[in-house]
């Protein structure tokens, strides 16, 4: 089995396996929730306390040859202490063969309670872990849970039980294809899995990576009229997103029948029980992110001609939102799955979360701000706005920060929660835009000519179709210290900057063209300047001129 490769999947799964591993490695190395120290120490050192617990333990004790050790997990109270010492390896040593051999036994079934499955209509202290047919009878393997002496509770494997093994172990004794086998395929083992059980899942894997594709596009091909029922508008382009979803899962479900019918160990049954495990809701949650975007698509679509603003800025961070709750619900799952109790984590994460706001109190401002930009509408994708001291074009509203491309052509990244506290100016709100004009006649400019050139300007703002005149466009406003000064107010009624500049220009060669027709021109400062040549102008008292004006300043 392979990913098809896609970035985006790709990073979701890797994601997604590193978070499981992380958790798998937290959840190790932490004490169960709500156990206390003293609860610790009564715990039995040969990890006999559920079920569950006592089988993994028993098959990890007998795959490392410890068979001393694997069977302290039999009720063998029966017997003479000197008994129990010669023939408690041995049955042990089949009973785990008897275990391994057959592909329907799961550990990951049994339960993981101390006190026992309490609904599988035995009584409380009994467990059926396992069932056998024999001559049309049908052997059940169970538990038991005893207290020993010191007063613990441990669950072995029950007396009436241990004397089954004898039959157990010449009912799965050899599988009829190891009768054809070379010796060494079955006697070389891994796992305490012959070589050719492991020969023949290498051989499963690399059957389903040829097959798997032409299965899971002739599945499609066979729900493609289905689908076309509930989605009409769904093309086939649209069908080929979902080829690796379908052959990721169809290569799980194929690859754990054959797991079954080729039976290796009980552990490793269980391994590879995870493995498939994290691969299936891997899958479904590939297929979730796909449904996902096709939704979001065709939302996208309708939505596109009347709120196209919503559409290019809300849907991206709903998208995200949902995959990152389809990341979440995947990861619980799995846990569950796996035999975590999903309730205390949660609990856990509740007790931590204080913790984790605190020191993630920034991300979580920016989420927040993310959000009020998004809901208050502030800005939308495209929109060229003002913020602070810098103005540019929203090109991304993320779950931490707003991307925006500045005028120079810069991509600046302002965090959500900055953005969403500053104030904002968003000129794509505008309904029109702003004409504003001064215009500065010379002083010489007469009454009339200044009445005719406010009528011609009036005149052509309220004829023009783009222009919002009002009532009183053009107005002489004062004498400049060089000039007559009119003003021009107006609004243009586009929200298009381009269209806004050319009819600006329009309109101001246009008054340029009036200012020239009633005669008169723009001012411009000027200063006089008078020279006097060196004693060219006498004074009246015969002074020179530099001596009366230095006489002047002191008068």
């Amino acid at each position: 089995m392979i990913f098809p490769s896609k970035r985006r999947v790709q990073h979701f799964a890797g994601a997604v396996t590193l978070l499981l591993v992380a958790q798998c490695f937290s959840l190790s190395a932490q004490t169960p929730s709500g156990a206390t120290a003293a609860q610790q120490k009564a715990q039995d050192p040969l990890n006999r306390d559920s079920p569950q617990s006592s089988v993994y333990a028993f098959l990890e004790a007998c795959h490392a040859r410890n068979y001393p050790r694997a069977w302290h997990y039999l009720d063998l109270r029966t017997l003479p202490a000197d008994q129990r010492l010669k023939d408690g390896p041995a049955l042990a040593r089949q009973l785990a063969e008897a275990l391994d051999r057959d592909a329907q036994f799961d550990v990951a079934s049994l339960s993981r309670d101390p006190a026992g499955d309490q609904d599988d209509g035995l009584s409380s202290n009994r467990e059926v872990i396992d069932t056998f047919r024999l001559s049309g009878q049908t052997l059940s393997l169970q538990m038991e849970r005893v207290t020993l002496h010191s007063g613990s509770s441990v669950w072995l494997f029950s007396s009436d039980s241990v004397t089954l093994i004898p039959q157990l172990a010449r009912l799965t004794s050899d599988s009829p294809i190891e009768k054809y086998l070379p010796p060494p395929l079955v006697n070389w083992r891994l796992v305490d899995t012959p070589i050719w059980r492991w020969i023949a899942l290498a051989l499963l894997v690399l059957a389903l990576m040829v097959l798997s594709g032409w299965l899971s596009r002739g599945a499609l091909m066979l729900a493609e009229p289905v689908l076309k029922r509930v989605a009409p508008r769904l093309d086939r382009s649209s069908l080929q997103a979902f080829v690796g979803p379908v052959r990721l899962l169809l290569s799980v479900v194929v690859f754990r029948g054959g797991v079954e019918w080729i039976g290796p160990s009980a552990l490793l049954r269980l391994t590879l029980g995870r493995i498939l495990t994290l691969l299936f809701f891997l899958g479904l949650a590939w297929l979730a992110t796909i449904l996902v975007d096709l939704a979001l698509r065709r939302l996208r679509a309708v939505l596109e001609i009347k709120h196209p603003a919503f559409s290019y800025s809300v849907l991206p961070l709903i998208s995200r939102v949902l995959k990152l709750t389809v990341l979440l619900l995947t990861l619980t799952a799995v846990l569950a799955n796996w035999g975590y109790d999903t309730t205390s984590i949660v609990a856990g994460l509740g007790v931590g979360g204080l913790a984790i706001a605190l020191a993630a109190q920034k991300t979580i401002e920016n989420l927040f701000g993310g959000v009020a930009v998004v809901s208050d509408r502030t800005v939308a994708i495209g929109d060229f706005c003002r913020f602070g001291d810098r103005m540019g074009t929203v090109e991304d509203i993320g779950l931490r920060s707003t991307r925006i491309r500045t005028p120079d052509r810069t991509v600046l990244t302002v965090p959500n929660s900055q953005f969403s506290s500053t104030t904002v100016e968003n000129f794509n709100k505008r309904d029109k835009m702003l004409f504003h004009f001064m215009v500065n006649l010379r002083r010489d400019t007469t009454p009339d000519q200044v009445r005719s050139l406010l009528n011609s300007v009036t005149k052509l703002l309220t004829t023009h179709s783009k222009v919002d005149a009002g009532k009183i466009p053009a107005r002489f406003i004062g004498v400049g210290t060089y000039s007559l000064d009119l003003e021009i107010l107006a609004y243009v009624r586009t929200r298009d900057g381009d269209e806004f500049l050319n009819i600006q220009q329009e309109l101001l060669l246009r008054i340029l063209d009036e200012v020239e027709a009633v005669g008169t021109a723009l001012a411009l400062p000027t200063q006089a300047s008078l020279t006097y040549a060196k004693d060219s102008i006498p004074a009246p008292n015969g002074d020179s001129p530099a001596q009366q004006l230095m006489a002047g300043n002191h008068r």
